[in-house]
């Protein structure tokens, strides 16, 4: 990692730019070395000129990077795995844990641990052009295998909660419990827990979304009338964590709420212009980091800035987003069995890199019906 010794940094290919606080000569010409595209994105906006009075790119990239937490997952994963692909695609986990860390009980008193309250599957084929996202949801009937905890190991478990998964070994058992259920390999995660999803909506100045109806839920908070909306961070969450106030009250009608909104901060972050404002693309930057955890090989602001730069393509139109086919139990109303020849159809696109068929999601009470909120840019 590079330092700031007073000296001028030697140049190494693999470090980051290192931009000196005297005169913009040296950045002029410093434009022009070969470098990732992500750390062009940072030197020339956010950590171009930031952090006045001394430092510079060289500790503002340290900062960023001690921001993240990751964590190991191989080695609770262990070796019996899918497949790993090296075609270019990839599959990348998506957790939003209940947590309330953090939150001073605004969200719930008496909550102990955590749960994947939110789970999506995205696929990003090899080109990097198109993506798909499989939401599963939070009560899905599983076979949970054997994790590694804290306190040693839980034996595999028939017919459990899927989200139960996080709660016996953290975010490790819920990708092991993926990949079982799938055959498809996960490569990477990405969590956000409750007070890191409503600072960095705040950072970003808000997303728009559409109600289509009106949209009232005291357990969540959320109070919408029909029409366009810029929701900020409370609001953001209440949205992404309301189901007693659309559909059925279950956890399918927030799926389609969570879709919506995620289309909807694809496109928010499209016109973000990080040269436009360096220190707030840099606040930005050190919110995101501050927001997330990720698994070890993932976990450094290098990489996360380039695998955005590598997504930034990606629009809401050429993204494809279901619900993981399922139909309710019979013998438990608050839980949901997956249609397992629909469910196969699914996860073999992802396996081999091909659209989902629509006929995947036919007769799934999952994406039966439209959502109530449309995202802007959708």
């Amino acid at each position: 990692m590079p330092h700031d010794s007073g000296n001028e940094p030697q140049a190494h290919p693999d470090d980051p730019p290192v931009v000196p606080a005297y005169g913009p000569a040296r950045l002029r010409r410093s434009k022009h070395r070969k470098r990732k595209r992500a750390l062009r994105w940072i030197a020339g906006g956010a950590l171009g000129l930031t952090l006045v009075g001394g430092g510079g790119v060289a500790y503002a990239w340290q900062h960023l990077n001690g921001n993240i937490e990751g964590t190991d997952v191989d080695s609770a994963l262990g070796k019996n795995r899918p497949h790993d692909r090296h075609d270019g695609a990839m599959n990348i986990l998506l957790l939003g844990s209940d947590s309330r860390k953090g939150t001073h009980g605004e969200y719930g008193s008496g909550v102990l641990g955590a749960r994947a309250d939110t789970a999506m599957v995205l696929h990003v084929d090899k080109s990097h052009k198109k993506a798909s996202v499989v939401s599963i949801p939070r009560d899905t009937v599983v076979d949970r295998p054997a994790c590694k905890t804290s306190s040693g190991s839980a034996p595999a478990a028939h017919d459990a909660v899927f989200n139960s998964s996080y709660a016996v070994g953290g975010p490790a058992c819920t990708m092991k419990t993926v990949e079982k259920m799938s055959g498809v390999r996960m490569d990477h995660y990405l969590e956000v827990d409750f007070k890191g999803f409503q600072k960095l909506i705040g950072e970003l100045g808000g997303v728009d979304i559409t109600a289509r109806t009106a949209i009232h839920d005291t357990n969540s908070g959320l109070s919408l009338d029909a029409g366009k909306h810029r929701l900020k961070g409370k609001d953001a969450l209440a949205l992404v964590r309301t189901r007693h106030g659309v559909g059925d009250g279950s956890d399918l009608g927030r799926i389609q709420l969570q879709q919506a909104f995620i289309k909807a901060l694809i496109h928010r972050v499209e016109t973000v212009d990080p040269l436009g404002s360096p220190s707030k693309s840099y606040a930005l930057a050190d919110t995101a980091t501050k927001s997330i955890s990720a698994d070890s090989d993932l976990a450094s602001a290098d990489k996360l800035l380039s695998l955005g730069q590598e997504l930034k393509g990606i629009s809401p139109d050429r993204t494809t987003m279901v619900t993981l086919p399922v139909t309710y139990d019979a013998q438990d109303a608050g839980r949901v069995l997956p249609i397992e020849k629909a469910s196969q159809h699914v996860w073999t696109a992802l396996r081999h890199d091909r659209p989902i068929p629509e006929k995947a999601t036919h007769g799934s009470v999952g994406d039966r019906t439209d959502s109530p909120v449309v995202g802007a840019g959708a």
